[in-house]
């Protein structure tokens, strides 16, 4: 097997890291009140306002993974009895469902078929004043993305929270432009950082509607707020901050800036479409519609009579490829492979398709 310092993570988990984001990792202590991280976490907001498209001043990183960030959002915003409207494509859509309904929430589901985008007009149609209108952007289980800028024009009253886990630069995110409200991230993917943090933004709007004592005292997003800088007033002290991983942030974020975000996610579009281009080139059927096609994560169909774990196993110990396999109603019959982050790169594409068609002997 490969040894752990050459795997290649092309799953939809994390991906390979920026070298920038894991030096950074390494660098001598500080503590969470030093000045030096301070200005440092101060910057970190600031780079997440580039990524995410918008001047939002509460824009900050959630100490947990993306299901914190997700959690976050609806804790600060959802009362008992609010009707929350929901989109549902795959996993993440269902998620949502679930942590809305733990927050008391009428929750009104849209389903649409695994694989294929959510409609927006369903979700507008889906109730005449909902107080959230909630969708998944880039549904991680399927490889799907969902159209956001027609939400924004047609949400009314209504508050717009999308889920931006592997969208977040990969692809376009344009969070004031599309009139999203609440917004959340994992640093895991596009970003190039280690799991451990889920970037969020939130528009003022929606700030002016928080409940008035969220049900989560960790997630309190008046006191994150204010301990992030990103709230009016004196800073305050609320948890100690995981400055390693904030300071990794800091240079992933970093190493996608200096590059340019607009370059980054070109290059998640050209080898994204590569990888395509090559798996159909095998035979091998891709799951999402093209015109909704992720390039970062890709969904192919298992062909009849393939070895899903054993393929993926060969792919592990021969090549040191991590890919990932289905999940829900996609188990067993999908692969899902990731080309986000540092991970994307020509060399990686060329290397997959290689590995995978001495695999499937094609």
């Amino acid at each position: 097997m490969a040894p752990l310092s050459d795997r290649v993570l092309m799953g939809p988990g994390p991906c390979n890291p920026y070298p920038e984001a894991v030096e950074a990792l390494g660098l001598p202590m500080l503590g969470h009140l030093d000045p030096e991280f301070i200005a440092v976490l101060d910057e970190t907001c600031e780079r997440l306002r580039t990524v995410f498209g918008t001047r939002n001043a509460l824009t900050l990183p959630i100490s947990g993974t993306g299901s914190a960030g997700m959690e976050a959002v609806f804790v600060n915003v959802v009362e008992p009895g609010d009707v929350v409207v929901v989109g549902v494509n795959g996993v993440f859509g269902e998620r949502m469902c679930d942590v809305a309904a733990r927050c008391g929430a009428d929750v009104v589901r849209v389903d649409t078929e695994w694989g294929q985008p959510v409609e927006p007009q369903r979700l507008l149609d889906a109730h005449p004043a909902p107080k959230i209108i909630a969708v998944v952007h880039a549904e991680t289980s399927t490889g799907a993305r969902s159209d956001i800028a027609p939400l924004g024009e047609g949400k009314a009253d209504a508050l717009l929270l999308v889920d931006c886990v592997t969208s977040l630069g990969g692809i376009e995110v344009d969070i004031d432009g599309w009139g999203v409200d609440l917004a959340y991230s994992g640093t895991q993917k596009c970003l190039g950082v280690a799991p451990g943090l889920a970037p969020i933004t939130v528009s003022d709007r929606a700030r002016e509607r928080f409940v008035a004592k969220s049900r989560s005292w960790y997630l309190d997003l008046r006191m994150i707020g204010d301990y992030a800088g990103a709230a009016k007033g004196a800073r305050k002290y609320h948890h100690t901050a995981p400055i390693s991983m904030i300071r990794s942030l800091h240079a992933g974020l970093g190493a996608v800036l200096d590059e340019g975000l607009a370059p980054a996610i070109g290059r998640h579009t050209d080898c994204g479409r590569t990888l395509q281009d090559g798996l159909e080139s095998m035979g091998l059927e891709l799951i999402p519609p093209a015109s909704h096609r992720l390039p970062q994560l890709t969904t192919v169909r298992i062909p009849d009579g393939v070895d899903d774990a054993g393929v993926r196993k060969q792919l592990l110990e021969r090549h040191g490829i991590e890919i990932g396999g289905g999940l829900g109603p996609f188990a067993g019959n999908a692969w899902r492979i990731g080309c986000m982050g540092h991970t994307a790169r020509p060399r990686n594409v060329t290397l997959i398709l290689a590995a995978l068609a001495e695999a499937l002997g094609r």
